[in-house]
């Protein structure tokens, strides 16, 4: 099976793999190894990740809450059944 062109002229891994031999998968750009040998590191931060808020802390949804639990509260002291 041929490989294509960008494969065979990339940097290749410098680590060795548990036999003993070389890794030979590309390297991670700016890197030595390839990403299963440590050159990743991790999910990008931010929104960059799709860490966007869920509404569950804004301040109206805090009050919400708040305030709910507040009547909560004020039926269980006054003993109030349905």
């Amino acid at each position: 099976m041929k490989q294509p062109e960008g494969l065979r002229t990339c940097a290749k891994c410098q680590a060795t793999t548990r036999a003993g031999k070389s890794c030979r998968s590309p390297a991670v750009t700016g890197k030595r190894v390839c990403r299963m040998h440590g050159a990743f590191a991790g999910a990008p931060r931010g929104k960059r990740n799709g860490s966007f808020k869920h509404g569950g802390e804004t301040q109206e949804a805090v009050a919400l809450r708040r305030e709910a639990s507040a009547l909560l509260k004020r039926i269980r002291e006054d003993g109030i059944t349905a």
